[in-house]
């Protein structure tokens, strides 16, 4: 039994986040794993495809960001067997989570946070790998290589498999909801959430997919996307628009909520232009949604021009 298996992950709502369960013969492999909560649901996918948690070869995380890699510690206690496959500037805050949970208060309050995330739990030392750019991983018929790719965080990898064709992207390939998928007029656009947004390693890192000569994208945010060449298209002129968003706001001196209030005008600006063009839905759930990601992506871009200006003084 070989087959790729998409898991929503329910990370707020359905539809927003999902994990990748990989079977090859009857051994597995995840791919992200979303929060603490969304853990029973991927021990059920497995059990669904007659596997148990013994059966885990591999839990790969892109990057450590929480909607991606939080519920890896408790994961990787269930799964007996599994190593976790992470980026070597990923891996210290897997192994101590620390730093990462501290930040995320400081982002999402300790509250809310807590209710997105729960306890994050680390994971052994023995039981981490660092994949580094380029290295290849030969697991049952198919190898997986692992590229590098910054723009959305310096410690981000993406998983090309070699048995579809295909790619495991994170967040570098951007946000393609199944809300706003209609053929050709598909929307699919760039995630700039903190803290490492660089629009020209973004635009780069879109490059170095193409170069896969992958097919399709395996995106977390969300589901399969099949024609990469015109997702590609999209990012690249969303991450310029994103990018000359960042200009205009930093020339405006604004600090603080002001200059997030700025940025996010812009960002849902876009988005809304996008979806109006294509003719796309855009009812109560599309409208949470883009709000969602232009609040986001909005405080990525003022917090590097934020850290832009203190590193000037």
């Amino acid at each position: 039994m070989d087959k790729i298996r998409t898991i929503d992950c329910g990370y707020v709502e359905a539809g927003l986040a999902c994990a990748y369960l990989i079977v090859d013969g009857e051994r597995a492999t995840f791919v992200e794993n979303n929060t603490n909560y969304a853990v029973p649901l991927l021990i059920e996918a497995l059990k669904e495809e007659g596997l148990g948690p013994e059966s885990v070869d591999y839990i790969i995380i892109t990057h450590v960001h929480l909607d991606h890699a939080g519920g890896t510690g408790k994961l990787i206690s269930l799964c007996p067997n599994a190593t976790v496959l992470a980026h070597p500037k990923a891996a210290p805050h897997v192994i101590d989570p620390t730093r990462l949970i501290k930040s995320s208060i400081q982002v999402y309050g300790e509250e809310n946070y807590f209710k997105l995330y729960g306890e994050i739990m680390p994971v052994p030392k023995d039981r981490v790998r660092t994949m580094s750019d380029g290295e290849e991983l030969i697991w049952q018929k198919r190898t997986f290589r692992f590229l590098h790719t910054r723009g959305h965080a310096n410690h981000h990898f993406c998983i090309y498999d070699s048995l579809t064709n295909g790619i495991f992207t994170g967040d570098t390939f951007g946000i393609g909801y199944t809300l706003f998928r209609k053929g050709q007029d598909s929307l699919l656009f760039p995630s700039t959430t903190p803290t490492d947004f660089d629009p020209e390693e973004a635009i780069l890192s879109v490059d170095k997919i193409l170069g896969t000569g992958a097919d399709k994208a395996y995106l977390t945010h969300f589901g399969v996307w099949e024609d990469i060449r015109s997702g590609a298209s999209q990012m690249k002129e969303g991450l310029n628009v994103m990018k000359n968003i960042l200009i205009s706001a930093e020339k405006t001196g604004l600090e603080g909520e002001a200059l997030l209030g700025f940025c996010e005008a812009r960002v849902r600006s876009y988005l809304e232009d996008q979806i109006h063009i294509r003719h796309l839905p855009f009812g109560e759930k599309e409208e949470r949604f883009i709000g969602f990601d232009s609040q986001i992506n909005a405080q990525g871009i003022a917090f590097k021009i934020e850290r832009s200006r203190k590193s000037r003084k």
